[in-house]
């Protein structure tokens, strides 16, 4: 006890996983449905760069594009090109709702690299709802459209006979288990790579507290915190097109469900 509490004193005690503590704006209360906190503030400030890049940077259409026109037409055509390739001309009138996944996912992966900010995407209860609907929404289409033949996404007909009821359950199992494997993938990534970022920047404080050891550790520290946020922007990117594109898939099991 002795010893945590001089290094508490040191400064060299810091708690990574304390960024994604959803808190008030104001004050120190409880968190209820209502109040609004840091989480509910870049749920916004996501909602505002989305109209501000996708509206405002397209508002002029010009035959020479901007950045912000050109960054727009960019990701359109890469989700569009996206839903086309992996569900047909059919799964184009979904395109949409798969564009708004998207942009939402990858604005709120980026802004959530800025300093001192606060990444909803890192939280389960978002990510588990963004699963919970394209879920839902996927096996209700499924039946809507398919009636009863949706079941035969269960049935593999070209298995052996006698493994067709085992590998039915294999497969209803692995269904139900989509929404948890698409929300804990995202969550997880992002989760693991910020609180990577804050332990090598705690470390980079270390030439403030103990300049003798800072000198070698410092150094090292702002390399790796250099190499893991560029990392970060990568994966801020992959996570958010993989959850698009399995997405796509899952959609494309509700509207083409033979096996």
């Amino acid at each position: 006890m002795t010893n945590v509490a001089t290094q508490a004193e040191a400064g060299l005690t810091f708690h990574p996983m304390d960024q994604f503590v959803v808190k008030p704006l104001f004050g120190d209360g409880a968190v209820h449905w209502y109040t609004p906190t840091n989480a509910t503030l870049w749920l916004g400030l996501t909602l505002l760069a989305i109209v501000a890049l996708l509206v405002f940077g397209t508002r002029g259409r010009a035959i020479i594009p901007s950045r912000a026109q050109s960054i727009a037409e960019m990701m359109y055509g890469m989700i569009h090109k996206m839903v086309e390739d992996v569900t047909g001309k059919e799964g184009l009138r979904y395109f949409p709702y798969i564009m708004t996944l998207f942009s939402f996912i990858v604005f709120a992966n980026f802004l959530a690299l800025l300093p001192k900010s606060f990444s909803p995407t890192s939280q389960i209860a978002v990510t588990a709802v963004l699963a919970l609907m394209v879920f839902l929404g996927v096996t209700i289409l499924g039946f809507v459209k398919n009636g009863a033949s949706f079941l035969g996404l269960f049935w593999v007909n070209s298995a052996p006979l006698a493994l067709r009821p085992v590998l039915a359950v294999i497969e209803l199992i692995s269904y139900f288990v989509r929404p948890v494997s698409h929300s804990i993938r995202l969550a997880g990534n992002i989760m693991a790579g910020h609180a990577v970022l804050k332990v090598f920047a705690a470390f980079g404080a270390m030439l403030v507290i103990s300049p003798l050891i800072g000198v070698l550790v410092t150094p090292l520290s702002i390399l790796g915190i250099t190499g893991i946020f560029a990392l970060e922007v990568l994966v801020a990117l992959i996570q958010a097109y993989v959850f698009t594109i399995l997405t796509c898939v899952y959609l494309k099991d509700a509207l083409h469900p033979s096996h």
